[in-house]
Parts: structure tokens; sequence; C-alpha cells
């Protein structure tokens, strides 16, 4: 694949980097803040980030079971947050080559869809499970997940900017 003009290569990720951010995210979605619908899920953030730059090791199936930990943790419907998860891991795996080719501002306003899509389904599945209706700061969730894009991708990628170790005998 060609890179696109000014973009570094990177070096490739650790997968215990990968489990141990996608672990944070599970554990900073699990506190206990209280009710507050328009708190940003650090899990779908991850859950796409990872999804969009390592779609082969971060995929539908671990989407699916950090949902089920997050239904267990808020005694939610079963399934209501993996089968969220999953939509959003499903709509990110098939845009992540188009989105790769812009910057992480620009995929901001892009993944704002996919983020407003996985709290949408959150939203109907706890209806038809007889829940009551959300207040209006669930729509805020999806922008600020929006908004948070471009910071969590630049810390997210710096582990991967590092500088390959220096070879003495090709560079004096």
């Amino acid at each position: 694949m060609i890179m696109p003009r000014g973009q570094l290569l990177l070096m490739p990720v650790r997968p215990a980097f990968i489990v141990v951010s996608l672990l944070a995210a599970l554990a900073l979605n699990m506190l206990p803040l209280g009710p507050m619908p328009w708190m940003p899920d650090a899990l779908i953030l991850l859950l796409a980030f990872w999804g969009m730059h390592q779609p082969l090791r971060v995929g539908m199936g671990v989407a699916f079971a950090l949902g089920l930990c997050m239904d267990v943790q808020q005694s939610s419907l079963l399934g209501q947050h993996a089968l969220a998860y999953a939509v959003l891991m499903y709509g990110v795996a098939l845009a992540h080559r188009r989105l790769l080719w812009y910057s992480a501002v620009s995929q901001a306003p892009q993944m704002a869809g996919f983020f407003a899509l996985a709290h949408a389904v959150l939203v109907v599945v706890g209806l038809l499970a007889g829940g009551g209706l959300p207040s209006w700061g669930v729509a805020l969730a999806p922008v600020l997940e929006a908004l948070l894009w471009a910071p969590a991708s630049w810390l997210l990628l710096a582990p991967q900017r590092r500088a390959p170790d220096r070879d003495e005998k090709r560079h004096p």
C-alpha cells in the first residue's frame, strides 16, 4: 500500500500494549461515576481505534467479549453493549482502509457517525427491553468521543513512532 504523503512509517505495535490499553479503557468504563449518560465511552473509542489500525488483532470477537463484560458490570440486558460494540466494529471494518488516508483530525467527524450508531444501538436495545427513554445527554457522548478521537490517536500511536535502533555502521 502506498503511504499518504507526509505520513511516517510506524513501527509494529506490541500486542501487550493493545491488551493493556483495552483493559485500562474497560476499567475506566467500570468506575462508579454515577448516572452520567453524556460520559464518553472509553472502550468504544479504543475499540474503534484498534479496529481501524489493527483489524486482524482487534475485531468483532474482542468487541463482543468486552461488551459482555460491560453488560455484566452495568447490570444491563446481556448482549446490549456486546451488540453495540460489534456493530461499531463492523462499521469501522468496512471503512478502515478509506479512513486511514485521512489525518486524525479529519477522521473525527467521520468517526462521530460510527459512535452515534453504537450509542443508538444501545438506546434502541434498551427501549426494546422495556427501559425508559434516556435523557438528552446521551446525544452528547458521541460528540465528546469524536472530540477525543484526535488526542487518543496521537497518544496511542506514540509508542509506534519510536526511533528504531540506530545502526552505527550505516549512520556514523
